[in-house]
Order: C-alpha cells, then sequence, then structure tokens
C-alpha cells in the first residue's frame, strides 16, 4: 500500500488520467475529488462489498431471509 500525505487543494496523479484531489479536512473527515474518464469506475469499497455479496448469494442460492422477502413482496 502506497500512503501520501497531502493538503487541501493538493493533488496527485494515478495513472495517466486519473487525478485525485483533497478538497478540505474538517476533524476526522476528508473530502476528496476524482477526476477520471467516464469509462473508470468508481465506487465505494462498502457498495463494492455489499453488490459482491449479493452476487455470491445469488448465485449459490444462499438467500438469507429469503422467505421472508418473499412474504413482504406478495403483499
Amino acid at each position: 500500500m502506497l500512503v501520501i500525505t497531502r493538503k487541501p487543494s493538493e493533488s496527485f496523479i494515478i495513472g495517466d488520467n486519473i487525478k485525485v484531489i483533497i478538497l478540505e479536512v474538517t476533524g476526522d473527515k476528508i473530502k476528496i475529488g476524482i477526476d477520471a474518464p467516464k469509462d473508470v469506475k468508481i465506487i465505494r469499497s462498502e457498495v463494492f462489498e455489499t453488490v459482491k455479496s449479493n452476487i455470491e448469494a445469488v448465485s449459490t442460492g444462499n438467500i438469507p431471509n429469503l422467505s421472508i422477502l418473499q412474504q413482504v413482496v406478495k403483499k
């Protein structure tokens, strides 16, 4: 893992065409901007993990609380 220290308004480049800019630091939160081509998919890691686990559950047929979901959908 590469660790980079940046201050607000500073940036760094990933590859040839992705620029990450530190916009704001407030307490324990950091606001960043990402300038990348439209064909580059950018997704938060927690969303990625949820999607990944949902795909795995569907592909294995191991869907927790499926019967409860089916009852809700029928209503």
